[in-house]
């Protein structure tokens, strides 16, 4: 898909499975399940999907996905399907080469969203994307040092140390502008300081909408996940994002619907909506 100067094309690194009922929180299973059916012990699927957005002289990619670094117990826990490799894998085969991705930008530094951007070589953890700019916002970075009990679980410090290590990270102070066309706006609900990511072109916004709206379903305004730290936040973060999407006409990227890669938002009666799906670019 071409908006703008920019090419966007989307990209997975497999799928893994969460429990049903923490990926939405009070909605009854009778109500979710005729979209998400869940396996024998109530997971559902989540696509690790990434977008990749270029332009002249930059290659950005938005998030990571969660990488090959896990044990088989873990492995397990969230049945992970993927090819070893595997977004290094379809990125290479479209052409991508690691080393000319110029930008990372992190929505929030869950394993899903980050792990990907560190592997294991023969002299230990490298960052997968040698010479890009890691963006994350600041205070989020400083939140996933010292996380608290409940969602401490959620990160892993092999996942984005080594990039600091290296000295790869570019630290974002809140809502800002931080690339031409690229701007950044810091949601709270479901992690404190997780970043929207939006390409603002002159044909419209293309916007990953991260974990504010990881399946088509939580557009329904009151979906909202359990994992979510402060839910009636999310709630008045959705309805302020979703009314702007629907009246700017949006294209809306998501991270977790196997499903539906990209849509735009309607309102109708009193409820946001999907619009007819949308299929990125052809890799």
């Amino acid at each position: 898909m071409k908006r703008g100067g920019w090419t966007f094309r989307a990209f997975t690194d497999g799928s893994f499975r969460l429990d049903g009922g923490a990926m939405f929180g009070v909605v009854p299973r009778v109500m979710w399940e005729k979209e998400h059916p869940p396996d024998e012990i109530n997971r559902v699927e989540l696509t690790l999907r990434c977008l990749l957005a270029e332009t002249e002289g930059r290659r950005v990619l938005v998030d990571a996905g969660a990488g090959d670094r896990w044990e088989e117990k873990q492995r397990g826990i969230y049945a992970f399907v993927r090819n070893r490799g595997h977004l290094l894998g379809e990125l290479t085969a479209a052409g991508v080469a690691p080393d000319s991705i110029t930008d990372v930008v992190f929505t929030h530094l869950h394993f899903d969203h980050c792990g990907g951007a560190v592997r294991r070589l023969p002299d230990g953890l490298q960052p997968t994307f040698p010479k890009a700019r890691h963006w994350v916002q600041k205070r989020h970075w400083e939140w996933a040092q010292r996380p608290s009990e409940r969602d401490r679980a959620s990160f892993r410090a092999e996942d984005f140390a080594p990039l600091a290590e290296a000295g790869l990270l570019e630290f974002v102070h809140g809502a800002q502008e931080i690339m031409p066309d690229v701007r950044v706006t810091p949601i709270s609900g479901h992690s404190p300081w997780q970043q929207m990511v939006e390409f603002r072109t002159r044909e419209g916004a293309v916007v990953f909408c991260g974990d504010l709206l990881p399946f088509a379903s939580h557009l329904q305004v009151p979906w909202i996940m359990g994992f979510d730290l402060n839910p009636l936040l999310t709630l008045n973060e959705k309805k302020e994002f979703l009314s702007r999407a629907a009246e700017e006409g949006d294209t809306l990227v998501l991270e977790h619907d196997p499903a539906v890669e990209a849509c735009g938002v309607g309102f109708k009666d009193g409820k946001f909506h999907v619009l007819p799906p949308l299929t990125l670019a052809e890799r």
